[in-house]
């Protein structure tokens, strides 16, 4: 099928590379060989899906299992599908060109709600029934994971299991029981008896054995286990050491620019900075570290098997390592006479980053980004981020005066308790920046660029298992009227305001707190033809109104509706680690516009995600068990 589609199809697509498959360092398993064969979908284009690290590390963890095969498949873009459409060419796997439907099982990551409608466009267009009662033993296994997995339930009509926690914890063990089914059947599926052996594996969730009851207003009341050895509540599983933890060092090199082109490599995983609006943050609890040596190690094997000339140090706050500045200055000394730059995404406003970005970037001053969040301090409180107006004064006085000219803020608009007053201090923090940069071009006798200002506002939207899970969204005329707002307060000609679509907004924040009554009106959306809804030019909100009013469902009862304490969550059944009383508290704390310090200082505020490990970061580097009783300590 291969040649076919290269010389027929290939040739009239935008972007040909996104399916030709055979990239450098991509795994080609002997099909006959392997037990059990899957397909890793990535809902989204190529280039969003080879930017992210998790695809890597999973694919090349299954492929170095003997018994197990991993390929890959993006969504194809709408001309690719067009043209597969009307020359009956099902959905295939880059690495072999195999239809999907022959693989055992297709792993979807859920990464962002919005991809949601892509997901019933490749089962389609795979040929594979959508809904799980739909699909037979023939059929692949569709299997679910990821951040947007902690709330699976708008996928339950979808999905036959959900995996609940980090992939590289628990998918060999899930694997493992898989494959020894499928050579106890004669390399068949029997999906009932396969279904009954991986339910008893922690962290796996199968949304059929689960029963959800409703009120009369609409509100779930239970969700109840209708299988014997279903447990009540799915923990996430997570890794405890992350020196042990399975890394590709061979990641495959795409053939062209992807959103994030460069190599990459995981210093930590997890943040206790507690950002009350932030998933990811309560998600990836408790913080783990690999050691200096292991990541000097891990940097060299993955530059001498790319060629890379830049190496990104990743993690939800990178500057938050232990020894990120021993590691940096190490890798910098090391990568600079090979013309090989290293790079932190993500900066805290504080001269300590500042140190950190003027070490990295000595040659070339290109921009900076930062994100206060919020435009005064008071509601930067509210949501606990730690961030002063000093901070960013400081640090945009030291980036001007180390030749940087170009500065991007990043703000949520929405926020819980926000104000017109919260959007002038938007306004004013971005005339501050230009402000010092324009003094110190004058101290400098007027030389080099004018200061530039990027301000980048989106809109805040409520996510489970946060402090603000019980947060109504603000209604989308009043975030249009919040965004206008702010447009008229922003004139100067070098600062520049960008925001984000509300709308699109106000269905992800549907789908982030919604329950398994959704899988309809996601079902409706996908018919009318919605698909890659995050994608603006392909975002149609009249089909999705249509769809939830032929479904007899009322958007706005998931967005804006705030949800009392007590009340019975969609999500409830899953255990991110993170206690319910601890995101109350938290979310009274914030009411109250109170902060909560970092745990790292030595104070535990008993969130829970540290369980019975009880964990405590040894100052040298890395995460030790201690032996500690956790207790609130606000």
């Amino acid at each position: 099928m291969r040649d076919w589609i290269e010389d027929n199809l290939l040739g009239k697509v935008e972007k040909p590379l996104r399916y030709q498959g055979n990239e450098m360092n991509a795994v080609h398993k002997d099909w006959d060989s392997t037990t059990l064969r899957m397909v890793f979908a990535f809902p989204d284009v190529y280039e969003i899906g080879m930017s992210h690290l998790g695809l890597s590390i999973l694919y090349h963890q299954a492929n170095e299992e003997p018994d197990c095969l991993m390929e890959r498949v993006f969504a194809p873009w709408v001309d690719m599908e067009g043209m597969m459409r009307e020359n009956n060419i099902p959905l295939f796997s880059l690495e072999s060109c195999r239809p999907v439907k022959d693989f055992h099982g297709m792993a979807f990551t859920l990464q962002y709600e919005m991809s949601y409608s892509n997901i019933l466009n490749m089962l389609d267009l795979a040929g594979i029934p959508l809904r799980w009662w739909e699909r037979s033993d023939d059929d692949p296994l569709i299997f679910m994971g990821g951040p947007c997995a902690y709330n699976p339930e708008p996928l339950a009509d979808f999905a036959d299991v959900i995996l609940i926690g980090e992939g590289e914890e628990m998918n060999l063990e899930f694997y493992q029981v898989w494959a020894d089914h499928l050579r106890a059947h004669g390399g068949k599926m029997n999906k009932k008896e396969l279904l009954d052996e991986v339910v008893n594996i922690p962290g796996v969730y199968v949304p059929r054995f689960y029963d959800v009851t409703y009120d009369e207003a609409g509100r779930v009341t239970a969700v109840t286990p209708n299988h014997p050895d279903a447990p009540r509540t799915i923990v996430k599983r997570f890794l405890k050491h992350m020196d042990n933890a399975f890394f590709p060092e061979k990641p495959i090199v795409p053939y062209l620019d992807v959103i994030h082109d460069r190599a990459m490599l995981e210093v930590q995983r997890g943040c206790t900075r507690g950002c009350r609006f932030c998933q990811a943050g309560m998600l990836y609890r408790p913080v783990r570290e690999k050691t200096v040596g292991e990541l000097e190690e891990q940097a060299r094997n993955i530059l001498c098997n790319t060629g890379h000339n830049d190496l990104s140090l990743t993690s939800l706050s990178t500057s938050d390592y232990t020894s990120v500045d021993i590691l940096l200055r190490s890798l910098i000394a090391e990568m600079a006479p090979r013309n090989i730059s290293v790079s932190l995404p993500s900066l805290r406003v504080d001269n300590f980053s500042m140190n950190l970005a003027n070490e990295m970037q000595k040659l070339k001053k290109t921009g900076l980004t930062f994100a206060p969040e919020a435009g005064t301090q008071r509601l930067r409180d509210v949501i606990n981020k730690g961030v002063l107006e000093a901070n960013l004064e400081s640090v945009a006085r030291m980036a001007f005066s180390s030749g940087w000219s170009k500065i991007k803020l990043y703000f949520m608009m929405g926020l819980p308790t926000e104000t017109d007053e919260d959007l002038d201090g938007i306004a004013a923090l971005a005339y501050k920046v230009i402000q010092i940069g324009d003094e110190i071009r004058r101290e400098n006798g007027g030389k080099g660029p004018s200061p530039q200002v990027t301000v980048s506002v989106s809109g805040f939207v409520p996510k489970p298992f946060t402090p603000f899970e019980f947060e109504p969204q603000v209604r989308g005329e009043e975030l249009r009227r919040r965004q206008r707002y702010l447009r008229d307060k922003i004139k100067h000609k070098r600062v520049t305001y960008h925001y984000h679509d509300s709308q699109v907004s106000y269905i992800e924040a549907i789908f982030a707190k919604g329950d398994r009554r959704l899988g309809q009106v996601l079902y409706r959306a996908w018919e009318k033809g919605c698909k890659f809804d995050g994608w603006g030019e392909y975002f149609y909100m009249d089909w999705w109104m249509e769809a939830f009013e032929e479904c007899g469902l009322d958007p706005e009862f998931y967005a804006y509706r705030q949800i009392p304490y007590d009340e019975v969550l969609p999500w409830d059944h899953i255990s991110c680690g993170v206690r319910k009383d601890y995101l109350i508290r938290e979310h009274q704390k914030a009411m109250r516009a109170e902060t909560t310090i970092d745990c790292r200082t030595g104070q535990c505020h008993a969130c829970g995600a540290c369980q019975d490990l009880d964990v405590k970061l040894d100052l040298k580097g890395g995460w030790l068990r201690v032996n500690t009783n956790a207790v609130p300590q606000d």
